[in-house]
């Protein structure tokens, strides 16, 4: 039989390659996986027109993903650097890439992004069409739009972030009850205003059905974006957050209907103490899709350190059922991110994710951290390195101040508490003091 998705794949009885390929990663049966995916727990972001891709799973009992966001920018048009973030990415292990190119000419770039990328490729295509159709904002019609989700689809995205949720209905429950930040949102923001200049309703909204059929031809999965997360702690779970939530439950089933993956994306602000909250209520809402969020940043007053703002929200919100965390970088707030961010991003969205798994019991996750404790335990520096999630930070600091002696560190020296129950667990006589020393 044919198929034109991984979900109708699924709903057939068929297990594909990408699935076969993510359960033996994941170490989970193949066919209980293909009914995850069927029924929309699980997605697969794969794209017909990728060849490089190594497919992941994202949803219920699978390890938790990491994003990490680039793109070209007015202010900083260094396609260069951009690929070479890209290349840092994939290096250091990212589960997908997010090209948010917003100026000029970005298909080149994207094209040879898809080209030598083996995770997911993901783009927001309301972010390329003013510079794809050489269009301002008010000139841009309903169908324009339609013309840059098809234009991404074929090049090979695996995902794309679609506002569909930010409808007339959620633009009054916004209007009643201001916020602090209003609308934080990029894409979110470009539609408002795009809708209140034309009168119109969001064409991602009034076409959805049309959406949905390009998608399915190209099996891209649709990322509902979140235009009304919170931009600072006082707006989370607003009415406008929660009501656009309840259109995305719906614009969920819809997609569902014709076979497209479906994926959600949720808040960038929020206190800790809402976090367990706000993820069991996309699940209800949205019938277990698969939670993607950015952060959340459990407090506003740490530019420079947001990535660890988001770490902290994000082991939270995966621990409590998130399946996907957008890396932030330390830049986030005050400008384009450089290589350094964008490593210590993906280390600090790394260390959420895996804290997560261990928390919500992923098969097998513990087994990397009890390998780390048998390295140290004996002592082994390079067996730790190799078991660091960033094994040339380690590897610095370790050497930067080494130890007189191989099987100790600088800080305790012959004092090291693991060599000393080592010596004496062997027969060994501990010997400390040096005369003169």
């Amino acid at each position: 039989m044919e198929y034109k998705t991984q979900m109708q794949a699924a709903r057939s009885g068929i297990i594909t390659e990408q699935m076969w390929q993510v359960a033996q990663k994941e170490g989970v049966d193949p066919d209980w996986l293909r009914a995850k995916v069927a029924c929309g727990e699980v997605a697969i972001p794969a794209n017909v027109h990728h060849a490089a891709l190594v497919p992941q799973g994202v949803g219920a009992g699978l390890r938790t993903k990491i994003n990490v966001n680039l793109g070209i920018s007015g202010d900083s048009r260094d396609y260069e650097r951009e690929m070479g973030k890209a290349k840092l990415a994939l290096e250091m292990g990212t589960d997908a890439i997010m090209d948010l190119s917003n100026c000029g000419k970005t298909r080149d770039f994207r094209r040879k992004l898809i080209e030598i990328s083996p995770a997911m490729i993901g783009t927001v295509p309301m972010y390329d069409a003013v510079g794809y159709l050489e269009k301002d904002l008010l000139d841009i019609t309903a169908r324009d739009f339609l013309r840059v989700v098809e234009a991404h689809a074929l090049e090979g995205v695996d995902f794309v972030t679609i506002h569909a949720g930010i409808n007339r209905r959620t633009i009054e429950a916004f209007k009643r009850a201001p916020r602090l930040t209003n609308i934080v949102s990029r894409g979110g923001s470009l539609l408002f205003a795009w809708m209140q200049m034309t009168g119109n309703e969001n064409p991602f909204f009034e076409y959805y059905d049309e959406v949905l059929e390009i998608l399915r031809a190209h099996d891209v999965t649709v990322s509902l974006g979140d235009a009304m997360r919170p931009g600072c702690g006082s707006d989370a779970t607003d009415a406008a957050q929660v009501q656009e939530l309840i259109e995305l439950g719906n614009l969920t089933k819809r997609a569902w209907e014709r076979d497209v993956q479906v994926m959600i994306e949720g808040p960038g602000h929020m206190a800790l103490n809402e976090i367990a909250a706000n993820v069991l209520l996309e699940k209800r809402l949205c019938h277990n899709a698969p939670f993607y969020v950015l952060g959340p940043l459990v407090t506003d007053i740490a530019p420079g350190y947001d990535h660890i703002t988001a770490a902290i929200g994000g082991a939270m919100a995966a621990m409590s059922g998130a399946d996907f965390l957008c890396y932030v970088t330390p830049a986030e707030h005050l400008r384009l991110p450089d290589l350094d961010d964008v490593r210590e991003g993906i280390v600090a969205a790394k260390i959420a994710a895996h804290a997560a798994d261990i928390a919500k019991g992923v098969p097998d996750a513990r087994e990397i951290d009890n390998q780390m404790s048998e390295a140290r335990r004996r002592v082994d520096w390079e067996a730790m390195f190799s078991l660091a999630i960033d094994p040339d930070r380690a590897r610095e600091y370790h050497d930067s101040l080494p130890p007189a002696e191989q099987h100790t560190c600088s800080m305790c020296g012959k004092m090291c508490a693991m060599r000393t129950v080592n010596q004496i667990l062997a027969g060994e006589k501990v010997e400390m003091y040096q005369e003169g020393k």
